[in-house]
């Protein structure tokens, strides 16, 4: 059981006994929600994901440190990774009289750490795509725009059993991109996302998400009317929000059912 939905049901205080009573009352409740149990293979993958994640954030550290540090002796570059580059080709020049040795000597440090990082992350990208080739439901996801086989493999990974939820909609709930409710006296107020659940599902599906906007924005949103009437009326980063709760749902439904990707009418005319 999620802690969250226990917690309701300690009483006072916080010590083993009463937490065992909490835990005793809230598994009788005929609506308590239950964690499935994942197989050590989705865990696994679910520690390949977590430890690239990582990685992916130590790296964008490590480059903000190096764009900082060069920046207070008045060394700047362009955005991108090619700025870096060239901020790195600084710091190996000795011929550079900009920059003291201790901070060359810490620079050169910052990029070797920068390099090994990108190493280990090209690894991680390699071993997410052979696990991606080995497993048939992540493959059968691939099909879906928005789905590659990092989100493909991380859904696979972190949902057990897809039938523990009633529908798509709970699962986009899981997930967190379904609005927040504040209701009250039969009047619905829907906010925001609620933004509860895996916020590494989210960030991928919302990614996907906006790459389906991106190439549609390019090619043209004449074979999608659904995703075209919605840019027509809203910005396009709440639209790729809905499009990512869209994904989300038949995702679940492809889980679920064992079924396969098939386009819709409009998409396949």
């Amino acid at each position: 059981m999620p802690p969250a939905y226990v917690k309701p049901y300690v009483k006072r205080q916080k010590n083993d006994a009463t937490d065992a009573e909490a835990i005793c009352e809230a598994v009788r409740r005929p609506t308590m929600r239950f964690v499935e149990t994942k197989t050590p293979e989705q865990q696994s993958c679910l520690t390949l994901h977590r430890t690239r994640h990582l990685f992916i954030r130590q790296q964008t550290a490590v480059i903000n440190a190096i764009r900082a540090h060069l920046a207070e002796f008045g060394i700047v570059a362009s955005v991108g990774r090619q700025g870096v580059d060239k901020l790195l080709d600084i710091v190996a020049d000795a011929r550079d009289t900009r920059l003291p040795e201790v901070a060359r000597a810490c620079l050169a440090a910052l990029g070797n750490q920068l390099r090994m990082l990108k190493a280990q992350i090209l690894n991680f990208d390699r071993m997410i795509t052979a696990w991606h080739r080995s497993n048939e439901t992540s493959k059968r996801l691939d099909a879906l725009p928005g789905v590659g086989p990092a989100l493909a493999t991380a859904l696979v990974a972190s949902v057990a059993d897809p039938k523990a939820f009633r529908s798509g909609r709970d699962f986009s709930a899981w997930v967190g991109l379904v609005p927040k409710q504040n209701s009250s006296g039969g009047k619905q107020k829907l906010g925001s996302i609620s933004k509860q659940g895996d916020r590494y599902l989210r960030s991928l599906f919302t990614a996907g998400a906006l790459a389906v906007i991106r190439y549609a924005k390019i090619h043209g949103t004449g074979h999608r009317p659904w995703l075209t009437a919605l840019l027509a009326r809203r910005p396009t980063k709440i639209a790729a929000i809905a499009l990512a709760n869209k994904i989300a749902r038949m995702a679940w439904a492809m889980m679920a059912r064992g079924e396969r990707y098939r386009e819709p009418v409009a998409l396949a005319a």
